[in-house]
């Protein structure tokens, strides 16, 4: 039985580690090809309790636990997925998807390009990413550009807790795979309501957050509420921010962009990723292709640093950028 989405009848106030475990209770209830497995996602729970309770409910042998193996479990996944079921792994942080890269850049991607279309691969990875909670080293990296750069796969990063629902439920549902990354600094510290049921948003399509006329920013997962605070403190100055989520990285809503910063002429991109060769580089290149005649201040990238993420220590709170670095990028570029 496949899933099909239903329109919402209300929303329930939630936060983004909620409707994640909502939208794979969901899923698994509508289909039974979907399976979820991981390190401690079973009886557990999860780390972060995102897959709480799904074992009782749906069973071993559908919500499962794997050994500490990340290339055994993207492996194992491939194989469900070509075997015509949907897998959905979680990976319990984005640091440790290393040693699974070899099964992702040479298996994941390639099967629809392999088989001229006549498989797709429908599997979703999930893992927490990112900084903001003072974790152990390679628990707080930031490895979208990595994947963001292996043809034939989905980068999605939602920054609330709806987007994290409707998106979660799109990428379960759809053909090709997705990795699914959810800022750890998120899990638990926002709350909104969020539609009932079968509720999607679709891949692709970046999400205005603020209007404005003077900057546009451009930013996604934890980064987009870093952006929201220096955009309120713009405001107090007169500065116009426009504060583009972008949802998902591959597909990435250019359209969106390209029409924010024809308006504003400035463009201010912020990421927690190391600086060199991260997605905000990309994003800046398209810019520069197709909106350069339009700008009136160079780019300006707000990143992390080109040095491993700290663990532990408040040095986090240097690395991982704030409000006050990207508002004094927007006044960098209005200054122009």
């Amino acid at each position: 039985m496949t899933a099909t989405a239903t329109p919402p009848t209300g929303t329930r106030n939630m936060t983004m580690v909620a409707a994640i475990n909502d939208a794979l209770d969901i899923a698994l209830a509508a289909d039974d090809t979907v399976h979820i497995f991981g390190e401690d996602v079973g009886v557990m729970g999860g780390v972060f309790r995102a897959t709480d309770g799904l074992q009782a409910k749906h069973g071993e042998a559908r919500v499962f636990d794997t050994p500490l193996a990340e290339a055994a479990i993207v492996g194992m996944g491939i194989g469900m997925g070509l075997a015509g079921l949907k897998p959905v792994a979680e990976i319990q942080f984005a640091g440790f998807l290393y040693p699974a890269l070899d099964q992702i850049l040479s298996h994941l991607g390639r099967y629809r390009h392999r088989t001229r279309s006549r498989y797709h691969l429908p599997m979703v990875i999930r893992a927490p990413y990112g900084g903001g909670v003072h974790t152990p080293e390679q628990h707080a990296d930031s490895p979208e550009a990595i994947l963001a750069h292996t043809p034939g796969v989905k980068v999605v990063i939602p920054s609330t807790p709806a987007d994290a629902k409707g998106l979660l439920l799109s990428a379960i549902n759809d053909p090709d795979p997705v990795f699914f990354f959810e800022a750890i600094k998120l899990y638990r510290s926002v709350k909104e309501d969020v539609p009932v049921g079968d509720y999607r948003v679709p891949i692709g399509k970046a999400r205005l957050v603020t209007q404005g006329d003077d900057v546009t920013v451009i930013c996604y997962g934890g980064m987009v509420e870093v952006a929201q605070k220096a955009a309120a403190a713009a405001a107090q100055a007169g500065i116009g921010v426009e504060v583009i989520d972008l949802r998902t990285l591959v597909p990435m809503d250019t359209d969106t962009i390209i029409s924010s910063v024809a308006r504003t002429g400035r463009a201010v991109i912020v990421t927690e990723a190391p600086r060199t060769a991260g997605f905000h580089s990309e994003i800046a290149a398209v810019i520069a292709e197709e909106a350069i005649e339009h700008l009136r201040a160079p780019i300006v990238r707000v990143t992390g640093f080109d040095a491993p993420y700290p663990p532990f220590t408040a040095v986090e709170d240097v690395y991982r950028p704030n409000p006050l670095r990207v508002a004094k990028a927007i006044r960098q570029v209005m200054n122009y």
